[in-house]
């Protein structure tokens, strides 16, 4: 809200944007941030009145106390800067002499007291009316800028008279001047350029410190911010305060462009615009430095697979405060009156309290009035304590407020004389060596389950074999012997009925002759004989009747004891399926205790990790680290640029006086040499977007197919590719090369050339192809997916990178059309092999590879129809990663919602008992 008489800067209006951070991907480039290797730009430091340890110090407890470039502890650096007279003073003080003399070269300050006599004082640096806002940046806030990069904390501050130009040279946007912008927008496009998105982070706070109250800019409802001190370290922080994500510097301007909108400012004699309030932005950095990977050797002298990068990471973590004070004014030439009037007293009262900080700190005094204001609070690692600080007053030439220009001199030679003790901030990433950690067990138990459920099913199958032989054995077995049993039971009632009918016919044959024996009383006897030895004969077949039947049974009896015999085999055969069964059960009695030896590891490693967390915490001492060296690379960008402009320079002289038309005919030209160096124009010609048209005019992108298809010269191929790939940037120009046959050209060339930038220059051209919605068929069915995947034989990172963003922006536009319903089925690049490339190198160690890929496995995994084979490809692992472990926010939340989305996928994932 506004104060009756004050009111909110720039109208008060929130900028178009709201205070969302928004985060873009950087193009994979060199580090176009280059250190200054200027020695002016260091820390200088004073070798008298070191203070090693005093009870007054503002500062905290740190981990590591490391010495600036003299070999002593940091000294508050104190830069001086003269505002130009204004339009009232011009007017006003037209007769009389500036207050102050300003000598740059010797670096000293005088400060007149009449015509004849003046004060001399030294600062660090002295900056005139006419210095440039990027040589302020330089000499007063980029050491410290370097400094939080490598993992210290650092405070730049300005402080003066209201009116003197202290938000000007920290808050100044520069939007419509980029000359103009301040310390705060070139400090966060240095921080910007140096971190990497993929495992750094930017977060910043902006506040404002208002009649004692500590407010959220970025967020007005916040308006009673509490201050939070660590009782072991000392440290203070604002744990109620927005903190907000950094990925681009145009979020970072629209977070400024609303806080100023938030700040109080109101209207006074001395400053049309006076800040009613002490703006605070507050930039955390988290940088990552890698750690050494340990493997765990097994007994048989064999890495373990089971326990790999072990050792946590080392993070880095600096604190930049950029502290804008209000102006300090007199009542009376101020005119202020009414709710101004508090103002200004409260304003006066906090930096009074500051004033009194330093002056103690100044004089090694044993007690420090920190809690006198909240601004001290806020500023008790600044001056001395563990930041790197630099301090620029400002002061006005008016010789009618020359009081008010002494008293901020004042302040700054005294503040020239604190010391601070500058630490670095370094933990251990544990965070990190959990989650893989996770992942890892994850797999193993996932990995067990399946071998499990493969040997379990493998053994019912064997049991389910067996119990079929054995009931197929017993069946045949049981048939036999019924067929036999009723056979020998047919046999033996036909014999009977024959036996039954002979003896009827025997009976009858007697009762006749018995009936002849009486009618006669006498026959002979040779016919008694014969009728005996008949029935001998027919009593002998009986016997051997009898005989047969009884080989039989005992025939029918073997082959009885030979189907028990089979039985027993089988049941001989189940009693040793059994007890590999129980050996099956006892290896996963094993597996079981390798899987708790496991997790013990996983806490004694967390154990551990909270052991030493303690350790560092009570004070550092044997911390191994604190020797580690910054490994970062200085170049002289300066020398770079001039030598890059002045090539562009040539060749855009070359093309005003040769014209076009000339350069493209050299193409043509029989001296190979010539040829070489037209396509070399032309290639540089075509990487600027306004030439790329009247190059197409004029019949260029014909010319450059022609060289690609026939010339034999390596060099020509490379730079004719190049060019090429930098048409395809053009939409229209894309449709263009396609119509010309311009994709079998480059598939040709990928199979042909075997140089790693030959086939980076046509790997680009591709992937920029890729990109097109409409030429998503007609690529494919050209060769480009076939042409892309082809290349990956050079395994050059370069190569790799460009292939992995083709395949990322081919798979972006299929998802784009399967959602708009252009397109149904099966992805083209799962048709053509790319998935078991994509999921080898969706954790590669190249960032780029690594980040396109993981992008096209999430683009893949939006539709069902490429599910299943994700799955059975291994894909779904590596969403499971990427949704845990990437370092890239928007991919992990795109591969969760991914996950979380897909019903197969869940299906899946409570299958293996993963959670996501």
């Amino acid at each position: 809200m506004a104060t009756p008489n004050g009111i909110y800067r720039n109208g008060g209006g929130v900028p178009k944007g709201g205070s969302s951070s928004i985060k873009v991907e950087r193009p994979f480039a060199l580090n176009s941030n280059v250190k200054s290797s200027n020695n002016k730009s260091k820390l200088t430091t004073s070798t008298s009145n070191l203070r090693r340890s005093s009870p007054g110090s503002l500062c905290g407890g740190g981990n590591t106390t490391i010495k600036d470039d003299a070999g002593v502890p940091g000294r508050v650096r104190v830069a001086v800067r003269l505002r130009p007279r204004n339009g009232e003073e011009m007017v006003a003080d037209a007769d009389f002499a500036d207050c102050v003399e300003l000598q740059p070269e010797l670096k000293r300050l005088k400060l007149r007291k009449n015509n004849w006599d003046s004060d001399t004082f030294e600062f660090d640096e002295v900056l005139t009316e006419f210095a440039s806002q990027k040589r302020v940046y330089e000499v007063v806030a980029k050491p410290v800028v370097e400094s939080v990069l490598e993992g210290y904390n650092g405070t730049v501050m300005a402080y003066g008279q209201t009116g003197t130009g202290k938000t000007f040279t920290l808050g100044r946007l520069g939007e419509e001047d980029t000359a103009a912008r301040g310390i705060m927008v070139r400090a966060m496009e240095d921080i910007l350029a140096d971190v990497s998105p993929e495992v750094d982070s930017v977060s910043v706070s902006y506040l404002q410190l208002y009649m004692e109250t500590i407010q959220d800019l970025l967020d007005p409802s916040n308006d009673n911010i509490s201050i939070v001190e660590d009782p072991r370290t000392g440290d203070v922080s604002l744990p109620g305060a927005t903190l907000v994500d950094i990925r681009d510097q145009h979020s970072f301007i629209e977070l400024l462009s609303l806080g100023e909108a938030h700040r109080f400012a109101a209207n006074t004699k001395m400053n049309t615009e006076s800040s009613r309030s002490h703006a605070i932005l507050m930039v955390n950095v988290r940088r990552s430095v890698k750690g050494r990977e340990a493997a765990i050797s097994s007994e048989n002298g064999n890495t373990s697979h089971l326990v790999k990068n072990s050792k946590p990471g080392v993070v880095r973590k600096g604190k930049l405060v950029v502290v804008d004070l209000a102006g300090s004014e007199r009542i009376d030439k101020s005119g202020s009156e009414g709710h101004t009037l508090e103002e200004a007293k409260s304003i006066n009262l906090s930096l009074s309290a500051l004033g009194k900080c330093i002056n103690a700190l100044a004089e090694n005094s044993p007690h420090v009035p920190v809690r006198d204001s909240k601004l001290t609070r806020l500023l008790r690692d600044s001056f001395g304590g563990t930041a790197r600080t630099s301090l620029i007053v400002t002061i006005g030439p008016s010789p009618r407020h020359r009081g008010e220009t002494s008293s901020t001199i004042m302040f700054g030679q005294r503040a020239m004389k604190v010391e601070n003790m500058v630490k670095i901030k370094e933990e251990f990433d544990y965070k990190s060596l959990s989650r893989r950690l996770d992942i890892q067990l994850d797999r193993l138990i996932a990995e067990h389950e399946r071998q499990q459920k493969v040997f379990r099913d493998e053994l019912e199958k064997i049991a389910a074999e067996a119990e079929d032989r054995v009931s197929v054995a017993e069946r045949k077995y049981s048939e036999a012997l019924e067929n036999e049993r009723l056979q020998h039971q047919k046999d033996y009632k036909e014999s009977i009925k024959k036996l039954e009918e002979q003896w009827a016919l025997n009976q009858q044959k007697r009762d006749k002759e018995n009936k002849d024996l009486e009618a006669s009383r006498a026959g002979p006897s040779a016919a008694a004989s014969e009728e005996i030895a008949e029935l001998k004969q027919l009593l002998q077949s009986e016997i051997n009747s009898r005989k047969a039947a009884e080989q039989e049974t005992n025939t029918v009896k073997a082959q009885l004891a030979q189907w028990k015999r089979s039985e027993a085999a089988g049941n001989a055969e189940i009693l040793k399926l059994r007890k590999m069964l129980e050996e099956e059960a006892h290896q996963k009695e094993k597996l079981e205790e390798e899987i708790t030896i496991l997790r013990s590891q996983l806490l004694q490693l967390s154990y551990e990790a909270d052991e030493t967390r303690r350790g560092l915490d009570k004070g550092g001492s044997g911390n191994d680290f604190t020797g580690l060296d910054s490994l970062v690379s200085q170049v002289r960008q300066s020398q770079l640029n001039e030598s890059g402009n002045g090539q562009k320079g040539s060749i855009a002289k070359l093309f005003e006086q040769v014209g076009l038309q000339k350069i493209l005919t050299l193409l043509e030209s029989e001296d190979a040499d010539v040829r070489i160096h037209a396509v070399k124009v032309v290639a540089n010609l075509a990487a600027e977007e306004a030439n790329q048209e009247k190059i197409v005019e004029a019949g260029g992108l014909t010319s450059l197919l022609m060289l690609l298809r026939s010339s034999e010269d390596e060099m020509i191929r490379r730079v004719a590719a190049g060019a090429i790939a930098n048409l395809a940037m053009n939409e229209t120009n894309q449709e263009l090369i396609m119509s010309q046959g311009g994709i079998s050209l480059l598939s040709i060339t990928a199979s042909d050339a075997d140089d790693p930038q030959t086939l980076r220059m046509v790997a680009g051209a591709i992937a920029n192809l890729c990109g097109n919605d409409k030429l998503q068929t007609k690529l494919r069915a050209e060769g480009g997916i076939k042409a892309l995947l082809g290349m990956v034989r050079c395994a050059h990172p370069d190569v790799l990178a460009q292939v992995a963003r083709g395949i990322a922006n081919f798979a972006k536009c299929e998802s784009r059309a399967a959602t708009q319903g252009s397109k149904s089925g099966k992805s083209l690049l799962i048709d053509d092999g790319a998935l078991p490339w994509i999921v080898q190198n969706a954790n590669n160690e190249a960032s780029p590879i690594r980040r396109h890929i993981e992008l096209a496995l999430c683009h893949l995994a939006q539709h069902e129809v490429n599910v299943k084979d994700m799955i059975s490809g291994g894909a779904l692992w590596e969403l499971v990663r990427i949704s845990r472990d990437c370092s890239r926010a928007d991919i992990r939340t795109l591969a969760h919602r991914t996950l979380t989305s897909s019903p197969i996928f869940q299906a899946e994932l409570r299958r293996l008992r993963i959670d996501c």
